[in-house]
């Protein structure tokens, strides 16, 4: 299935949820409880919105703290009322998230089922405990590092769906396959890397995606610097290639150059580029 069309579904079903949580908090008796419902109705809806780019890097964002703190809230303020709400650490459990995100959530989680002592009899907070500390190993366990094929898989797979982008993995497979296209093919091939903020990176990335060609990409680095490699007929053609997107540009940007068949190394180029002055002015030259 077409990474659109899971987006599309993904939203669908987060709406359906808003709704019903929305319908809740306009039904349940406590203000309390309403107010924090309505929270996590206005969180599902805000998130569904943000979904237009992409659903992935979401994931990895403190944006996700805000369901587990609405949650915790809820088992802690109202336990009598709520506690069939600690069923649902589960499902953010096994959510994909970064390591701290998962450590906060088995935290919250821990805090949540030993609040509900004074709510259950001993026997179901025991046996309740039990089956939640199952799903924390299975979270954990989901979380480990997982096989080289897989690996393999995840770093291929594109960072937004429907757009050229790609990790930095694919970067350097891609990078001798090209250079010696360059060569066969007797075209001016060249590197790009172009920094940026983190807050205006994602914004760079969707625009430099839809200036380049068809056939080429973009490449997200790291958390300041994206990178392109570029084919053209001659040096001048990619000079006025590359004059073009940086007038098109909204935000202010640091750039570096680099003609495949001068590039020593990768990480090299990277490093010049974190030393050179910020400036609208394009520096050339392999590392």
């Amino acid at each position: 299935m077409r990474n659109k069309y899971k987006v599309a579904l993904f939203r669908l079903n987060l709406l359906i949820v808003a709704g019903l949580l929305g319908y809740q908090a306009a039904t349940v008796a406590h203000p309390i409880d309403a107010g924090l419902l309505g929270l996590a109705t206005v969180w599902l809806v805000v998130s569904t919105l943000l979904l237009e780019f992409s659903h992935r890097r979401h994931a990895y964002r403190p944006w996700l703290m805000v369901p587990s703190i609405l949650l915790a809230s809820l088992l802690t303020l109202s336990p009598a009322q709520n506690s069939e709400w600690l069923w649902v650490w589960p499902c953010l459990l096994l959510l994909p998230q970064n390591q701290w995100m998962l450590v906060l959530n088995i935290c919250l989680a821990g805090f949540s089922w030993w609040w509900l002592l004074g709510t259950l009899s001993l026997h179901h907070w025991l046996f309740a405990g039990a089956i939640l500390s199952i799903f924390i190993l299975l979270a954990v366990a989901h979380s480990l590092p997982i096989t080289q094929r897989q690996r393999s898989f995840l770093q291929r797979a594109r960072l937004a769906p429907g757009l050229p982008l790609w990790p930095l993995a694919q970067l350097e497979r891609d990078l001798p396959r090209e250079t010696s296209r360059a060569t066969r093919d007797g075209v001016h091939t060249e590197l790009v890397l172009v920094q940026t903020s983190p807050l205006h990176l994602w914004p760079l990335a969707h625009h430099l995606c839809k200036l380049i060609h068809r056939f080429e990409n973009v490449y997200h680095l790291n958390g300041r610097t994206l990178g392109m490699i570029l084919t053209s007929t001659t040096s001048q053609h990619a000079q006025q290639r590359r004059n073009d997107m940086l007038e098109a540009l909204d935000h202010p940007v640091t750039v570096r150059v680099a003609q495949l068949s001068g590039l020593n190394s990768l990480t090299q180029a990277l490093a010049a580029l974190d030393k050179q002055a910020p400036s609208t002015h394009v520096v050339e030259g392999g590392a």
